[in-house]
């Protein structure tokens, strides 16, 4: 009985392809309407040579467009975390990927270990996400005074932090690692880049 219920509970990770699968089509989703809307921006940029443009109306189509190629490449980073989470899930809990650790190809952000490389990948890919939302904001905004300067400017600051902390973080630079018995404190706090 307990050996049964035993198999019953390690096959029941099986109930995860559910969550491959949806979360693949909707990255496929994502892949073709980003692929989409990037075909017709591109039909559409044959007007920015019209000579019956004036500097206005050629100025607002320039900032539209714009816009339009942040979305695109908005809609492409999430179909890329949709992709990202569906093998990192299929490889957590089913199955290695024997093509992906074989191939010289296969990229490193595609190879998912444990739990922490797919919460490292994922956070990575949203990271570019919302650079990418701040500078559709940006692009658009309207500035009233110098206020809305420094809070630009303040946007920009945190994000080159986070951008900052995120590579320190994957390359151990100033931050402290597990405290060795006896360790030199080169071994304890690595050096950073250039030392």
């Amino acid at each position: 009985m307990e050996r049964m219920f035993e198999n019953f509970l390690w096959n029941s990770r099986f109930v995860v392809l559910a969550a491959v699968v949806a979360s693949l089509c909707s990255g496929l989703a994502m892949f073709y309407i980003a692929t989409v809307d990037a075909i017709y921006m591109i039909l559409h940029l044959g007007e920015y040579a019209s000579p019956s443009l004036d500097l206005a109306q050629r100025n607002a189509l320039r900032a539209e467009t714009i816009t339009h190629v942040v979305e695109i490449v908005d809609g492409y980073l999430l179909a890329t975390i949709m992709l990202i989470f569906a093998l990192g899930l299929y490889e957590l809990f089913i199955s290695r990927i024997e093509q992906a650790e074989g191939s010289e190809t296969a990229s490193n952000v595609l190879l998912i270990h444990n739990l922490d490389d797919l919460k490292t990948r994922l956070g990575k890919v949203i990271l570019m996400i919302l650079i990418v939302k701040f500078f559709e904001h940006a692009i658009s905004m309207k500035f009233h005074g110098p206020l809305d300067l420094l809070y630009l400017s303040a946007g920009i600051a945190l994000i080159g932090l986070a951008m900052y902390l995120s590579h320190a973080a994957d390359a151990g630079y100033g931050v402290p690692t597990a405290k060795k018995k006896d360790a030199t404190p080169q071994e304890e706090y690595p050096k950073g880049r250039g030392e």
